[in-house]
């Protein structure tokens, strides 16, 4: 029987083998964020022979990413349906993409359902496009950056040295959003600071603007698979015009320009987010499904 517990960084060797295999390019499967947003969904994870499996119980029944790792996918996916069926439940997967699908369709025909989640679904750009923001479809971003670069502002790869000013940085955003016990605003929280906590040993980047001195913005992300890097978070003052064209076109460029994509991970359904990262224009949508057994 599986066992599901809290992940730890001692994990990080075993999980990051098993994502690695499967070269999954959404941002569920990056240990980084697997252990920081632990507490947004009550996180736990399992291991079952190579493969990964990371599931979210703070409802009533559990969901599971797709494994990652090798083997076979009858078989975890079997060892998986019999867990659920302990608690009372079907197996539900969730956030599950596209080229999980087609596994599942190749070796499970029809014995489930499936269901589009737009919401979850990550705007994948291409790393070039944010870089040069060239063309006329980018008219309006090269503007917000001239915007930017008239303000007396300093753009620098993050170093330890930042860490403490960043935090600080973002509890300040925190204490001053008018709903700050929100639950996902706490998990957000959570984990800012694990990636500061744990920032070498999680492999991260980080690119940091200042303005006289203080920071302005800040930005985290990691390389996510063998051609993707991947946005984990961004704080920006926004009194600042163009301060956010800024942080993600000079962190693209000094920390993704050698990987072919950037995944700047999905919109949750808010409206202004979905605006804003369309305004990007996106080299595709990844698209996710949730997917029930029957």
């Amino acid at each position: 029987m599986l066992e599901f517990r809290v992940i730890d960084i001692s994990d990080r060797d075993r999980i990051e083998k098993a994502l690695k295999y499967s070269d999954f390019m959404s941002c569920e499967y990056s240990f980084a964020n697997n252990m920081a947003w632990r507490r947004l969904a009550d996180s736990r994870i399992a291991f079952y022979k190579n493969f990964y499996i990371c599931g979210a119980f703070a409802d009533e029944t559990p969901r599971f990413i797709f494994p990652a790792g090798s083997g076979d996918v009858k078989e975890v996916i079997g060892e998986l349906r019999r867990y659920s069926e302990t608690l009372g439940q079907p197996l539900c997967l969730t956030a599950v993409p596209g080229k999980a699908m087609d596994i599942l369709r190749e070796n499970f025909g029809d014995s489930f359902t499936a269901e589009y989640d737009r919401d979850s679904s990550d705007y994948i750009y291409y790393s070039s496009d944010l870089i040069s923001l060239a063309g006329k479809k980018y008219h309006g971003k090269r503007n917000h950056l001239a915007r930017f670069r008239e303000l007396d502002a300093e753009f620098s790869l993050m170093t330890e040295k930042d860490f403490d000013d960043c935090i600080t940085f973002s509890a300040v955003t925190y204490n001053n959003k008018a709903a700050s016990d929100d639950h996902s605003m706490l998990a957000e929280q959570f984990a800012i600071n694990t990636y500061f906590n744990h920032f070498h040993e999680l492999g991260l980047k980080g690119g940091v603007i200042r303005i006289g001195g203080r920071v302005a913005a800040f930005t985290i992300g990691e390389p996510l698979n063998s051609d993707t890097f991947c946005v984990h978070i961004e704080k920006a003052d926004t009194t600042y015009n163009g301060i956010y064209a800024g942080i993600n076109n000079l962190f693209a460029e000094a920390a993704a320009a050698d990987h072919k994509y950037i995944n700047r991970e999905e919109d949750l359904g808010l409206e202004g987010l979905r605006r804003s990262k369309l305004s990007y224009h996106p080299a595709f949508l990844l698209d996710k499904y949730e997917v029930t057994f029957k």
